[in-house]
């Protein structure tokens, strides 16, 4: 039987999914801030507050920000003095991450279009590596998880923050029913695109639980690995090191 990976709740041939992936976020990418705060109430900006405070970005150090594209948590880390890299693979989501950049005048970002599950950088490249909301939208998430341990220093550190679902029995019935049946209705309204936030719904729910996850992380080679649930696990944040 041939490979299959998920596509919210399709499964699909894995050559489909990076340009099925990408066609997505080329469409929402002008509003998807904007969603952001729709979707979340805004809390989406208290979870990356709180996600920078455990990277602790400091002045010096060079850290590569996958799946950045629009730059919030960039422009976050940015402020410590870091020497931030923004990567994603999708070109229209960096384009425009760099148009805040400009309108914000911050110049001490670099921008980059890169695959996460191969990257262009060489090994030990960078002191740490974040991916906020991203790594459910890999094909492979092993290659993905590979290739942050491989361009870390020894000593450096893995930051994730990703959706996931919620423990708590009233709010996850509620959290269900929200996303699959608000959230592509927001989409509609204020991007115009319904079915690409009943795909974010979708993948939300077939993304690995959190201890399935953090195994992951453990099996790509970090240790010290620590997951830390928001919401009783809608939305978590995964860290390692590497030793």
């Amino acid at each position: 039987m041939s490979e299959t990976v998920p596509f919210g709740y399709q499964d699909i041939d894995p050559a489909e999914k990076a340009g099925r992936v990408g066609g997505i976020f080329s469409s929402v990418a002008a509003k998807y801030d904007i969603m952001n705060d729709a979707m979340s109430g805004g809390m989406h900006r208290l979870w990356k507050d709180r996600f920078v405070r455990r990277v602790k970005p400091r002045a010096g150090e060079d850290i590569l920000d996958m799946a950045g594209g629009t730059g919030d948590i960039a422009f976050r880390m940015v402020k410590s003095g870091a020497n931030v890299t923004v990567a994603d693979i999708n070109q229209d989501m960096l384009d425009v991450g760099i148009d805040r950049a400009v309108e914000r005048g911050e110049d001490r970002l670099v921008w980059s279009c890169q695959d996460a599950e191969s990257l262009k950088f060489p090994d030990r490249s960078f002191n740490a590596y974040t991916i906020a909301f991203g790594i459910r939208n890999v094909t492979h998430i092993d290659k993905a998880l590979a290739e942050a341990h491989r361009v870390l220093r020894y000593g450096g550190r893995f930051y994730c923050l990703e959706f996931s679902s919620t423990q708590w029995p009233v709010f996850g019935e509620v959290y269900d029913a929200y996303s699959h049946h608000l959230m592509p209705r927001l989409g509609q309204m204020i991007a115009g695109d319904a079915d690409s936030y009943r795909y974010l719904a979708e993948s939300i729910r077939r993304f690995p639980k959190p201890p399935v996850f953090e195994q992951m992380i453990k099996d790509a080679g970090f240790t010290a690995t620590k997951v830390e649930l928001i919401l009783g696990g809608a939305v978590a944040i995964h860290s390692g090191w590497k030793a």
